[in-house]
């Protein structure tokens, strides 16, 4: 899953020259968190965050904010931005990009096909695609599992359950930190065949260590 598939294409740009103010004004209007900067040629330049805006209102570029003689009403986007801001290609792949933002504490990231800005991949991009990629958007129930971090263990599992007419939707699995030699699956299933999710459950944690399920919001611990 990538980048071109999630990334917000329409995106509001500012030029080096645009008013502080004007950009202060969008961003309370469109409930937007960062302004990627442009030049004349559309190539990325700098961004300015929602936190540089607040930062220059009033500002502390200008001393004593001489608003009365000019003051925040020159500032401009190209005094306060970030120069050379990290971004990404449109082909670079959804974790990779959830990892950046949180490694970095940014809201967003320009996405650039060499120096040219396409779009922006944000914070709100990525929760949407978890939704999607969970399986959250279509509802369900979710199990998690604790099995050996060894081939064979959760192709048994999902065997198991095609088996009892068990229709799941997504799958995803993470190493334990403190044992490596354990990982945990999340199996989403939109369908538990004949029987119900209560019966369901009794015969995964008789089979399986079963650590939990969610069913209709509602989280019930097992182990």
């Amino acid at each position: 899953m990538l980048v071109r598939e999630w990334m917000t294409r329409n995106v509001i740009t500012l030029g080096a020259t645009s008013s502080v103010l004007d950009a202060s004004a969008i961003l309370h209007a469109k409930n937007i968190r960062q302004f990627p900067v442009v030049d004349e040629s559309g190539d990325l330049v700098g961004i300015v965050s929602d936190r540089d805006i607040r930062d220059a209102m009033p500002s502390k570029y200008l001393a004593g904010d001489n608003a009365a003689n000019g003051g925040l009403s020159t500032l401009t986007a190209g005094d306060i931005m970030t120069m050379d801001p990290i971004t990404v290609a449109q082909d670079t792949a959804m974790d990779i990009v959830a990892e950046s933002l949180v490694n970095n504490k940014v809201g967003g990231l320009p996405v650039v096909d060499g120096k040219k800005l396409i779009g922006i991949i944000t914070q709100a991009d990525v929760m949407r695609f978890m939704c999607s990629a969970t399986g959250a958007i279509r509802g369900g129930t979710q199990f998690a599992f604790r099995l050996e971090a060894k081939p064979g263990p959760l192709a048994a599992l999902l065997n198991d359950l095609r088996d009892k007419s068990v229709v799941f939707t997504s799958v995803f699995t993470s190493y334990e930190l403190e044992n490596p030699g354990y990982r945990h699956a999340y199996i989403r299933v939109s369908d538990v065949g004949d029987r119900s999710v209560e019966d369901l459950v009794r015969y995964l944690q008789a089979s399986y260590t079963l650590l939990y399920y969610v069913n209709e919001g509602v989280t019930v611990d097992i182990v």
